[in-house]
């Protein structure tokens, strides 16, 4: 079945909003829930990946102002998930790195997000899991080279 880019845009363009609420709908409750966000788990998920983190590394990653970032940390400092760590040796500096709660919180949706995706990707073939697999990842490549050129 051969299908025009037109109409795998359309179909996507269908299908993705589904496939989004049905994976969001089974996110563990702190992300469901409002607990958390999106971009606060994406900044908890940098820190647990790179241990400890300067402001504007932060700010880089997620593509926003370092003023934007700073209140995004301030909440996650506030809820006890992130802690602020000045370097002794220069107290401009300041690094973001997770606090125990907040490795617990990462695990816990780590753990949550691996039983989802087994659970519903248990029900596809190994061969279309890797289908799936091999295009999201070429998908990964062309975007974030992509970003690199602009």
């Amino acid at each position: 079945m051969s299908v025009s880019l037109v109409d795998f845009a359309d179909k996507l363009h269908e299908v993705m909003p589904v496939v989004m609420r049905e994976f969001t709908h089974r996110q563990v409750d702190e992300l469901r829930s409002g607990k958390i966000t999106l971009s606060q788990f994406l900044i908890l998920d940098f820190l647990q990946r790179y241990s400890a983190a300067r402001m504007t590394d932060l700010a880089r990653f997620m593509q926003v102002s370092t003023a934007a970032m700073t209140g995004l940390v301030e909440r996650l400092v506030n809820y006890g998930y992130a802690a602020r760590v000045l370097n002794p040796n220069d107290r401009r500096i300041v690094k973001v790195q997770l606090t125990p709660k907040g490795t617990e919180i990462v695990k816990k949706i780590y753990q949550s997000r691996r039983k989802m995706i087994m659970d519903i990707f248990g029900k596809i073939t190994h061969r279309e899991r890797q289908e799936y697999l091999n295009v999201l990842l070429h998908i990964k490549e062309i975007i974030t080279e992509d970003k690199g050129k602009k």
